[in-house]
């Protein structure tokens, strides 16, 4: 489990993505909608080295909140990797596997939270 409360922790990692250039970052609230996690970090990566430096970063993150991913796969082929933490579930893919799986259309009436700092913070 989580050291942070869930949504904290993928807006978290949403941040993360973002400051290390990855596009298109998005977190959706999945309770009540899905059984398998509360909330999912979607981003798009921009190179393979990109994807997995973000990947190890959410990593890091995690281990400096007290956390560490129940697991993970796809840096081998940094098409589409996935850090799976249980109640927040971390996806990078490449542009067109982002676009063939469109997992933002498969949770379509999932609620999207809110993830950047305002101008003022």
């Amino acid at each position: 489990m989580n050291q942070l409360p869930a949504a904290q922790f993928a807006v978290e990692l949403a941040r993360i993505a973002s400051e290390r250039k990855s596009e298109d970052v998005i977190v959706l609230d999945l309770r009540g909608i899905s059984p398998i996690t509360d909330y999912v970090v979607i981003c798009t990566g921009t190179s393979d080295r990109q994807m997995n430096a973000v990947a190890d970063m959410v990593i890091e993150y995690a281990k400096k909140v007290g956390d560490r991913p129940f697991g993970h796969c796809g840096q081998d082929s940094a098409t589409w990797i996935i850090v799976d933490f249980v109640n927040v579930v971390f996806h990078t893919f490449a542009r067109p596997h982002r676009t063939y799986y469109d997992l933002e259309l498969l949770w379509g009436d999932a609620p999207r939270l809110s993830w950047q700092r305002s101008e003022s913070a």
